[in-house]
C-alpha cells in the first residue's frame, strides 16, 4: 500500500473515533442513512422478500474497530461497515433505525450466519476460499492490507520477517485471516503467536508488554494508533491484500447476486462515496478509495 494511501487511512481512523456517535451523515441523528426505497417488491420466497416484509435487517459487525465498526457511547456501532449495511437495508425498504446490530468478532462470524442469528455480516470480513466452504460472500466492497503495530520505541521489529528469528511475540485474533497469514513468518508458533477474541485485547496486551506486536489490517491498526497517541507505530508496509466482503448464508445465490447489484449501483450513483464521507470524509485530505470490482463467482 502506498504511503499516501496509508496517510489517508489514518485520517479515516481518527474521524471514526471523533464522530463515533454518528452512524450516518447527520451527526445529530445516529439512525440516519441513505434514502429508503418505498414500495419495493421482490420475488416471492427470496431472502429479499422475507426481509423487506419483516422490515428488519439483522447485521453482524465489529464493535471494537475504529473506522469500520466501533460501538459508541450511545450503544450503536459507527463506521464504514455500518454505512455499507445501511445501503443494503435501504434497498430493501428498511430504514437505518430498523437495523438490528449484534457483535460479530472474527471467531464467530461464520457461526452467526450458519445459526441464523444474523442476515448478513459486514465486519472487515476478508473473502477467502476456506470461508466460502461455510458461507457465501457478496463484494468485495473494500480492499485493505495486513501490517504490524509495535510500541513507539520498538526497533527490533521492522516487518513480518523480524519474527523469523524467534523471541518476539505477536498478537492477533482467533479465526482471523491475519492470524493465519503471520504463521509462516514465525520460528515457533506455540511461543510467538498470542490469540484473543478481539483486537482490543491485543492492544491491552501490547500496552502491558505481554506481547511485542499486533498484526491485522492497516486501517484497523491505524485506528488504534489514533486513540493511543504517541504509544504505537506501524512496522513496515502492508504485506497482503485483504478484500472485505459481506457474509451471508451459504448458496443463497439470489441474495448474493442482489447485494452485488446493490453495491455496483452504490458505486455508480454516489452512495458508496457518501458512505465513506459520512464515516471518513469530514477529515481534511481523506481520500475516497476506489471501489473494487465485485466477484460474481
Amino acid at each position: 500500500m502506498r504511503v499516501k494511501r496509508l496517510a489517508a487511512y489514518a485520517a479515516v481512523a481518527v474521524l471514526a473515533l471523533g464522530g463515533v456517535s454518528a452512524c450516518g451523515g447527520d451527526d445529530d441523528d445516529a439512525g440516519s442513512g441513505p434514502d429508503v426505497k418505498k414500495d419495493v417488491t421482490f420475488e416471492a420466497g427470496t431472502t429479499m422478500d422475507k426481509l423487506s416484509k419483516a422490515k428488519k435487517l439483522r447485521v453482524g459487525t465489529k464493535f471494537d474497530q475504529p473506522g469500520f465498526g466501533l460501538k459508541g457511547l450511545d450503544g450503536k456501532p459507527a463506521g464504514f461497515d455500518v454505512e455499507i449495511a445501511k445501503i443494503v437495508a435501504a434497498e430493501l425498504g428498511i430504514s437505518a433505525d430498523q437495523i438490528e446490530y449484534s457483535e460479530a468478532p472474527s471467531t464467530v462470524r461464520e457461526q452467526v450466519i450458519e445459526q441464523d442469528k444474523v442476515d448478513i455480516v459486514v465486519a472487515t470480513y476478508t473473502i477467502n476460499d476456506k470461508r466460502k466452504e461455510r458461507i457465501s460472500f457478496a463484494g468485495p466492497y473494500y480492499e485493505a492490507g495486513q501490517t504490524i503495530l509495535v510500541r513507539a520505541d520498538e526497533t527490533g521489529i521492522t516487518g513480518p520477517d523480524s519474527f523469523k528469528a524467534g523471541g518476539k511475540k505477536v498478537c492477533s485474533v482467533s479465526n482471523s485471516t491475519p492470524a493465519g497469514n503471520i504463521k509462516k513468518y514465525l520460528q515457533n508458533e506455540a511461543t510467538q503467536l498470542v490469540l484473543f477474541d478481539t483486537y482490543q485485547k491485543c492492544i491491552d496486551a501490547i500496552n502491558s508488554k505481554q506481547v511485542d506486536a499486533v498484526t491485522t489490517d492497516n486501517v484497523i491498526l491505524l485506528g488504534f494508533i489514533s486513540t493511543n497517541e504517541g504509544k504505537f507505530k506501524l512496522a513496515g508496509d502492508t504485506f497482503t491484500k485483504e478484500p472485505y466482503g459481506i457474509g451471508l448464508k451459504k448458496d443463497d445465490t439470489k441474495f448474493r447476486n442482489w447485494i452485488n447489484d446493490v453495491l455496483e449501483k452504490a458505486y455508480a450513483d454516489g452512495r458508496y462515496a457518501k458512505a465513506w464521507q459520512d464515516s471518513a470524509g469530514k477529515i481534511k485530505d481523506a481520500k475516497l478509495p476506489s471501489p473494487p470490482a465485485v466477484n460474481r463467482y
